[in-house]
């Protein structure tokens, strides 16, 4: 099984419309990450994990999964860079295969010590508008296809068929 963590506040911080959705409130740049991970996800079938930092935030780590993601908001005092190290350590195994998405090289290292291979912010966008361009393609060919018939038949007897639903004999 592929399994893909994201560092979630490096990737928007990476990508121009998070970026500027993060100027405006954060929260904005968040739910729009999640929704290009669901849809990443629905069409894949990978498991993903994103992580956020909650470092300066007092608590405990928060998990939740939406649609198919789950969402890890780190513990206190707790980097998003410490705890995709410790999900890389216990996801990696001979039946997963386990990819990181950021952009810091030093946690690229890391992970690549763990076993886990990285994909930059940029990587990660190109497949995902790459996704979004091939179910686009997939929709205009379905919309284009015509209905096939179940049953094989010659065209005078479709025509014949054709005149009863009519109502003409």
């Amino acid at each position: 099984m592929n399994i893909l963590v994201v560092d979630g506040y490096n990737i928007i911080g990476a990508w121009d419309e998070l970026a500027y959705l993060k100027r405006k409130e954060i929260s904005l740049a968040r739910d729009r990450l999640l929704e290009m991970l669901m849809e990443y996800q629905a069409f894949s079938g990978d498991r993903v994990i994103i992580v956020f930092d909650a470092l300066y935030v007092k608590g405990q780590e928060s998990k939740m999964a939406i649609n198919n993601v789950e969402v890890i908001y780190t513990k206190e005092n707790e980097t998003a860079d410490e705890c995709i190290e410790r999900l890389v350590k216990s996801l990696k195994n001979v039946k997963n295969q386990v990819y990181v998405a950021t952009s810091d090289y030093l946690e690229q290292r890391t992970i690549f010590s763990r076993g886990a291979l990285r994909i930059s912010a940029r990587e990660l966008l190109i497949e995902i508008n790459g996704m979004e361009s091939n179910i686009n393609d997939q929709l205009i060919q379905h919309s284009k296809a015509q209905p096939k018939l179940k049953i094989s038949m010659e065209e005078n007897v479709l025509k014949k068929f054709e005149k009863w639903r009519r109502g003409n004999s």
